[in-house]
């Protein structure tokens, strides 16, 4: 089940643990400062930087989804779009990703979002053991088997990173 060595559990947790999917959770201090968010959190926890994978909310043909990639790349949108058989993908605005997921920029988890969005996974996280990704909150970064990472949010696998 969930290893809480945290203090109050995030939608993302609370989402995971009633599914009694297996995770480990690893706080950090979160430097306001921080450029990204990801590389803070890969720095911060020792890890290499294509194990640690940010969540995006982009905007698929006028509907929302999400798109997890590696943090050490960027996200290729012509292949997110193509992989959730779109035509045009673009970022979220940012205050429609906050409200969609109910978590602000940089603590934006793939788990415990306001309402389920198609989501993508980069191929990439299938190649680890384990993968981290966002908690809830920043500061917090959720390791987890990429194979529940794409069970829980019912993703796609594809090559979308750069």
């Amino acid at each position: 089940m969930v290893n809480k060595k945290v203090g109050d559990a995030t939608p993302a947790l609370a989402a995971l643990h009633r599914a009694g999917v297996t995770v480990t959770a690893h706080a950090y201090e979160h430097d306001p400062r921080a450029r990204s968010y990801g590389l803070e959190a890969a720095d911060a926890l020792g890890l290499e930087p294509a194990r640690v994978f940010k969540t995006l909310m982009i905007d698929v043909d006028g509907t929302l989804a999400v798109a997890v990639v590696p943090v050490s790349g960027s996200l290729d949108l012509k292949r997110a779009a193509a992989a959730l058989n779109g035509k045009r993908a673009q970022l979220a605005d940012a205050a429609a990703a906050q409200r969609a997921t109910g978590y602000v920029l940089g603590g934006i988890s793939p788990f415990g979002q306001r309402r389920l969005h198609r989501t993508v996974v980069d191929a990439s996280a299938l190649t680890h053991p384990t993968v981290f990704v966002s908690g809830g909150r920043r500061g917090l970064d959720l390791e987890i088997s990429p194979d529940d990472l794409v069970a829980q949010t019912r993703a796609v696998t594809a090559r979308i990173a750069r």
